[in-house]
Formats: structure tokens, C-alpha cells, sequence
């Protein structure tokens, strides 16, 4: 995913050009945030995964009062804002969801892997060909059995707090570069989803509301430019624009990610942190810990039976989303990142194998929390729409059991890889591989050593004067 630093070579007619390696060593600015982020987000997947069980077992066993509580209504009315509960979730909670997505995006875009071009098109064409190949299944399976090809898009998300909270259950210690590049995968696959639901699902269009809220876009930003701070500030123009932008009938969750990328997300001197990381630090886990569960617990409430499940393989429609996500999501982000080794210079990581990469893939098909959104959207009433969240669902959890197993065979070789990335034998509090070519690391490591010895011929000596076995 990221390119080794080159190597310096002898003069001679011309630098020594040498192959990028894909899923690398990630540079350690990038794999500190990269941990960081992760932490939260597996925290956040966690509670996901709690909140969709939550959610299961509460459609089933009280249907009627599980259907009450997410059709309640409240909000102002001469707003335009009197919503269900579900509608809340879905539209407002997980506007900040995309906002937090929004910053990860224009991170990556100005500091992170999407910076350099070379690094960039790796997850750009994974995550691409990873969203053309499920909506290529689901269209191919739906036209086959004479269905409706609304729902194509419902299999091209990925749900990261989902995939993370299956690596957290199964304890599996993946490298850091296998991690960055889901997560990365993953804020890709979030921009184009958004524009999916920009495109595809917006029908009728309130132009002055819309204006509005472009014109608080430009305000929000206009003060971002001068550096005015406080919450008081920004908080309610993001709840106006956001308003206004549900009312003009794009998805309001469109408002969150266009108000993340206007941060600032270089640090300047004296600071210790770049707006937007700090405020991104401050609202995730509002994101991963509050939004994100709730949405799950009010919109992953189907009712599961066994003839609902058989309904599943059915009907074209949802078995072109569960096929999507079970079949097409690995092949489309494993046939990506292969067709960037074969037609590059890029070589795979000598640590790591197409298995490998294969069994992230098969995490890129836990669409869940995007997947249900774009399901709510394209199948507008039942029976279809609960149908089509019971195929995400399905698809979902046998995505989740497969790369689980893909992972767990190769867990040994990822131990060692990790335990090689953490090593800190000087215990200056980097990691070795950063510093091999440092001479003041090495002038560290000789004097360590030193002592050792010393100690050891001390340790010997004494067994000599001692009357040892190996005494002479």
C-alpha cells in the first residue's frame, strides 16, 4: 500500500528504480494515527455488533413495540423535521458518521496514503472494482430471475466498524499495513457510496433549500478560513445546514462528509495537532460509540425466521445482495489490488500472500451499517425492504465467518510480523525497523550489547572461579 523509502545506490548513469510494495511498511506517523483510529473504531464495532443483536432479538420477541418505537415521531413540523425514529437515526445520526468520514477522507487526501499518487491508487482501484463487481452480481442475479435492479447498489459498501469488530473478536493480530489498508479501503468505499446516494436517490428537488444550504456550506467554511473557534458557533450552523439540506431532498448525510472535508488538516507550526485531527479525535467516538449503534438498533431489526431466511435464496432480489456481498466484494477488492501487482511495478509484501490479501477482501464484504442505509433507500416499502436487510444481514455475517477462517490460518505468520513491527530493542519507544538506518540507533544497540556481554563474561567467570562443569 505505501511505497519503502528508495535505497541509496552508487552513482552511475541513473537512479536504481525499484518496484513499490504493496501492503508495505506504513511510514510511522501514519501507522500511529492508523492505530489510533482503529482503536476507536474496534471499540465502535463492538458496540455495533452488541446494538444489531440488541435489535434482533427485540424485533423478534416484541415486534409490535419494536415497530413503535422506531415509527414514534417527533421534531418540529413547520421545519419540515417532525421524523420517525429510524428516519433520525438514518438520517441524522448518521450524518456525523460521515462527517468523521469526511475528515478520515481529506486526511488521507492531504497527509495520508491517498497523498502520493503511486500509494493512492491501490485502495482508489480496489475499492472501485470492489463496488463494479457486486452491483455486477446483484445485476446479473436479479435480470436471471426477473427482479428489480433498484437494489444494484446495496452490495457495494463497506461497514469498517464492522469488519474491525470481527478482528477484535477473533483476536487476530494483523500488520499494520493489512489494517491501513482496510481502513483506507474503507474511507474510499464511504466517498463513493456517498455519491451513489447523491446520484441515484435523490427524485425531487427543493432548490431553495438546497441554496440555503450551500450558502451555510460557504459560511461554515468562510469561518473556518478565519480561524473563529468555538462550538457555539459551528455546532448550530452544522445542525441549520444539515436541516436544509434534508429539506432540499439530497441525503442529509451528504451535509456531514462536505462539511468534513472543509477542515484543516495540516498541522502549522506550533501546533501539535491540525484542526481536524483534533476535532475528528473529539466526535469519533461520538460517531463509533453513540450514532452508529443506534442506527444499527433501530434499522437492523428485521424479523428472522426460518422461511424468512429461506427467502433470502428466493427471490432474485435479495439473493443478488447477499451473493453481492458474499461473492462479489472479495473478487471485485482482491481482483483490484491483483490487477495493480500484475499491470505496475508494484510487488506484494514477501511477508504476506494472495491469501492474504484475499481474506481482507472477504472482511470488504460486512456491508451492514451503509449496505442498510442504501437498502432503506432503494426498496422503499415491503415486503422487499426488510427482506433486502435480512440478505445484508446474511451476507453480512457469512462474510464475517469466512474471513474470520482465512484469517485464523494465517495467524501465526501475522504474529510474527506484528511482533517484528513492535519490536523495540533499545526501548527508546520507536519501533526498530524505523531506525535500522540511523547510526545513532546502531551506537545505541553496540553499547546495549556491550553490557550484555560484559555481564554474560561476568556470569561466566564466576562459573569458572566456582569450580563449573566447564571450568579448565
Amino acid at each position: 500500500m505505501s511505497e519503502q523509502p528508495p535505497q541509496r545506490s552508487a552513482p552511475g548513469p541513473g537512479p536504481v528504480r525499484r518496484a513499490s510494495t504493496l501492503l508495505g511498511r506504513l511510514p510511522l506517523p501514519e501507522r500511529t494515527f492508523v492505530a489510533d483510529a482503529l482503536r476507536t473504531e474496534t471499540v465502535g464495532g463492538v458496540l455495533l455488533l452488541a446494538a444489531a443483536v440488541a435489535a434482533l432479538i427485540w424485533s423478534n420477541t416484541g415486534h409490535h413495540s419494536y415497530e413503535s418505537a422506531s415509527d414514534f415521531h417527533f421534531g418540529p413540523a413547520a421545519l419540515g423535521l417532525h421524523l420517525s425514529v429510524e428516519h433520525w437515526a438514518a438520517d441524522g445520526l448518521l450524518a456525523v458518521f460521515f462527517f468523521v468520514a469526511g475528515v478520515e477522507l481529506k486526511r488521507e487526501l492531504v497527509v495520508g496514503e491517498l497523498r502520493n499518487p503511486a500509494a493512492a491508487a491501490l485502495p482508489v482501484v480496489a475499492a472501485l472494482c470492489g463496488m463494479v463487481v457486486p452491483a455486477a452480481v446483484y445485476a446479473i442475479t436479479a435480470s436471471a430471475g426477473g427482479g428489480s435492479l433498484k437494489g444494484w447498489a446495496v452490495p457495494t459498501a463497506t461497514d469498517i466498524a464492522f469488519a474491525l469488530a470481527v478482528l477484535a473478536v477473533i483476536g487476530t493480530a494483523l500488520p499494520a499495513a493489512l489494517r491501513a489498508f482496510l481502513l483506507t479501503l474503507a474511507v474510499v468505499d464511504d466517498l463513493f457510496a456517498i455519491l451513489i446516494i447523491a446520484v441515484f436517490f435523490t427524485s425531487d428537488i427543493d432548490y431553495g433549500a438546497l441554496l440555503g444550504a450551500f450558502a451555510g456550506l460557504a459560511l461554515f467554511w468562510v469561518l473556518l478560513r478565519r480561524e473563529v473557534h468555538g462550538w457555539y458557533v459551528y455546532v448550530p450552523l452544522a445542525v441549520v445546514i444539515w436541516a436544509l439540506m434534508y429539506n432540499s431532498g439530497i441525503h442529509a448525510t451528504i451535509a456531514g462528509v462536505a462539511m468534513g472535508l472543509m477542515l484543516r488538516c495540516t498541522p502549522r507550526r506550533g501546533e501539535e495537532q491540525a484542526p481536524g485531527e483534533h476535532i475528528e479525535h473529539l466526535v469519533r467516538p461520538l460517531s463509533a460509540g453513540v450514532a452508529v449503534p443506534l442506527f444499527a438498533l433501530f434499522s437492523a431489526g428485521v424479523v428472522v425466521s426460518g422461511g424468512a431466511l429461506a427467502d433470502v435464496f428466493h427471490k432474485p432480489e435479495t439473493l443478488g445482495v447477499a451473493l453481492g456481498l458474499v461473492v462479489g466484494k472479495p473478487l471485485g477488492v482482491f481482483g483490484g489490488t491483483w490487477l495493480a501487482a500484475r499491470f505496475t511495478r508494484a510487488e506484494l509484501n514477501a511477508d504476506l500472500r494472495w491469501p492474504d490479501v484475499l481474506a481482507v477482501a472477504t472482511l470488504g464484504g460486512i456491508g451492514f451499517t451503509v449496505s442498510l442505509l442504501i437498502a432503506e433507500l432503494a426498496f422503499t416499502g415491503p415486503p422487499l425492504a426488510d427482506e433486502s436487510k435480512a440478505a445484508v444481514l446474511l451476507g453480512s455475517v457469512t462474510s464475517a465467518v469466512l474471513a474470520a477462517t482465512l484469517l485464523k490460518l494465517r495467524n501465526n505468520t501475522y504474529r510474527a510480523l506484528t511482533d517484528d513491527e513492535n519490536r523495540d530493542s533499545d526501548g527508546d519507544g520507536i519501533p526498530d525497523v524505523y531506525e535500522e538506518d540511523q547510526p545513532a540507533y546502531h551506537l545505541r544497540m553496540a553499547e546495549i550489547l556491550e553490557r550484555q556481554a560484559a555481564e554474560h563474561r561476568r556470569l561466566a567467570q564466576l562459573g569458572r572461579d566456582a569450580g563449573g562443569p566447564d571450568a579448565t
